[in-house]
């Protein structure tokens, strides 16, 4: 094995432009760790959000960029076990995903379900251990109960859907254009065009008064005050970014009234204690929903290493239905 791989890393702060493709020795596994050789990582908007300065890396992190990845083992660290070296797994990584190979933690590992290629493996983790978190754990959803998911033709929401279809939720989504709202009708929510639609009084409609019992948000600032308007008595509010803004005027009157719950978090400070505990609800309660519903990532694009910056550009756009990935060229068979 070379001794040097790819990687893409950001010389400054910045658009696209600050991606560049440099070579970097291959990591070394630590205890409890191990060492993939990447055949895929994920695109994530928390990589753009770094790339800007919006969201600096922690400070434990490599510079290199990405958050997810799928391939094989190549290399075991200290404690983890043997039989793990050269299973084909997908993981959560702290960064360095954007690379030839990437040093992940075992418990943060997850098998890669039967019938799919790498690539759509690398779409998943992140997906599935933030849904799980957010949308199972802290909003606590449950069968029967209506969900709505903002951004439904992105990553997040594209998996989101179908997960949440497949616990036996009734679900309502947002996008933009006729396209993307046919795209989410194909997975089986009930689309809201948000350019057109008052999105409150939308979903009081086709819930016949009632609203939703879970809101997941991507958009924090102003749409936060449309979301308590139309959720149940009881419901829970998780925000899982806030894309126009993080401060949001908030009817604390209407909170109290309904007994609403607002929550929010976020994977990539959390302890590998906390990580390693996620992971393990991922694969008792959703990675079996990939075998028997049938949940598949969808998937926008796969660019090589590379093209790092156009996938930022895609992203960035808005314009993609679910998840862009990047493939390691210097790894394919």
């Amino acid at each position: 094995m070379s001794a040097t791989m790819q990687a893409v890393i950001a010389t400054a702060t910045g658009g696209p432009e600050v991606l560049e493709l440099v070579d970097r020795p291959i990591p070394a596994p630590g205890a409890g760790e191990v060492l993939i050789r990447v055949a895929a990582a994920g695109v994530n908007r928390p990589d753009v959000m770094q790339r800007t300065g919006a969201l600096p890396a922690p400070p434990d992190a490599p510079d290199i960029f990405g958050l997810e990845v799928a391939g094989e083992v190549v290399a075991v660290g200290e404690g983890v076990d043997a039989a793990l070296d050269g299973a084909e797994v997908m993981a959560l990584v702290k960064g360095g995903g954007y690379a030839g190979h990437a040093v992940a933690k075992a418990a943060q590992c997850l098998p890669v379900p039967a019938g799919l290629n790498p690539r759509e493996a690398a779409a998943l983790p992140e997906g599935l251990f933030t849904i799980w978190h957010n949308l199972f754990d802290r909003g606590a959803l449950q069968p029967g109960a209506r969900v709505l998911i903002e951004g439904g033709a992105g990553g997040i929401g594209t998996l989101a859907i179908q997960l949440a279809r497949a616990w036996g939720a009734e679900v309502f989504a947002t996008a933009g254009g006729a396209a993307k709202c046919a795209r989410i009708e194909d997975l089986g929510a009930t689309a809201i065009d948000y350019r057109t639609a008052d999105l409150a009084d939308e979903v009081l409609r086709l819930t016949g008064g009632a609203g939703v019992d879970v809101v997941l948000d991507i958009l924090g600032g102003e749409a936060v005050t449309r979301h308590l308007a139309c959720m149940a008595p009881g419901g829970r509010h998780i925000g899982l970014s806030f894309m126009q803004g993080m401060v949001a005027p908030v009817d604390l009157g209407l909170v109290m009234r309904k007994g609403l719950w607002l929550s929010s978090s976020t994977l990539r400070p959390k302890s590998d204690a906390e990580k390693a505990a996620i992971a393990d609800d991922v694969c008792t309660h959703l990675l079996p929903l990939l075998a028997r519903a049938g949940v598949r990532p969808v998937m926008s694009a796969a660019l090589p290493l590379r093209h790092a910056a156009e996938a930022h550009r895609m992203l960035e756009s808005g314009e993609n239905v679910g998840k862009i990935v990047l493939t390691c060229e210097e790894n394919a068979a």
